[in-house]
């Protein structure tokens, strides 16, 4: 008997980098769930129907990351439609739509407004929140799903995390975007002990400047500039070769065009250098200290 097709979930789907990696994933014979707001599955489910390849292995199913409940009812309809998720790729993220930190935008009585504030914490709702809620289901019903999972023995369970460049350097003046973008770094870090416990490989892909809705009111400047071009089709290149490289955990791998780096074991590499022997050395032993004592002993709730 055949093994069966891996299964992959996608959020943020709809279009961008997300739509890109679903056809990406179809295109090479793969369940394909793809998932986003509830307003664009009528679009998308014309794009799977007019562009994919296998469109009868795609399946869209409507959820918003920062639902919960919705949240939850995805990774259950989709493992009840497929028996299990093989790779799931937290890719939903948004950016505001003005400076969040606009210290003009004041009242008649000369009081910052909270409107920028409400709009700044949205952005960490989606582009943290919600790459936390997917990547804490996505480990849940990876790590009880093993009977189903036995007919795909050759896969290991997968989960890649969408940062951004952002999420390594600050430059770009887009304060609430950059600071979730280094929120899902640390998610990328601080998942990996969870994810050897149960056998999941977590990993990241940091995109550089991607032409997409995002990026449109700079993108032909961008390429008039002569400077080096993204594209999602790219992005969703690297990303399904970091979801399959079995020898990859921990790892996120900047990609723009031509160019791919890998972070973490680069960071990790230079840290001697950047923080001196001494911390560096001291550091190591203190991470030593946290793993024999069994991990950060929480404070008690009073």
């Amino acid at each position: 008997m055949p093994p069966a097709a891996p299964s992959v979930l996608i959020t943020g789907s709809a279009n961008g980098i997300g739509h890109a990696t679903a056809h990406h994933f179809n295109t090479h014979g793969c369940i394909t769930i793809l998932s986003d707001l509830p307003a664009t599955q009528h679009s998308t489910e014309a794009l799977i129907t007019e562009t994919f390849p296998y469109p009868e292995n795609a399946l869209f199913i409507a959820a918003d990351v920062t639902s919960w409940t919705q949240m939850t009812a995805l990774f259950e309809t989709a493992i009840q439609r497929f028996g299990g998720l093989d790779i799931v790729v937290a890719n939903a993220g948004i950016m505001e739509e003005s400076p969040v930190l606009d210290l003009e935008d004041v009242d008649e009585e000369g009081r910052l407004r909270e409107r920028r504030s409400k709009e700044g914490w949205r952005i960490m709702e989606v582009n943290l929140g919600g790459v936390f809620n997917t990547l804490r289901l996505a480990m849940f019903h990876m790590k009880n799903n093993e009977s189903s999972n036995s007919k795909r023995e050759e896969i290991s369970p997968s989960i890649v995390l969408v940062t951004s460049t952002s999420g390594y350097f600050g430059g770009t003046g887009v304060t609430a975007y950059v600071a979730s973008k280094h929120g899902v770094v640390g998610l990328l870090r601080a998942s990996q002990e969870v994810a050897r416990r149960y056998g999941i490989r977590v990993n990241a892909v940091a995109p550089f400047l991607t032409p997409t809705s995002m990026t449109a009111g700079f993108a032909q400047r961008w390429q008039q500039a002569g400077l080096e071009t993204n594209s999602p089709g790219r992005v969703a290149e690297v990303i399904a070769q970091v979801a399959q490289d079995s020898s990859r955990r921990g790892e996120c791998v900047l990609v723009s065009g031509k160019y791919t780096r890998e972070m973490e074991s680069t960071r990790t590499a230079l840290l001697p250098s950047w923080l001196g022997e001494d911390i560096a050395g001291f550091m190591a032993r203190a991470m030593q200290f946290f793993s024999d004592i069994g991990g950060y002993v929480l404070p008690r709730r009073r």
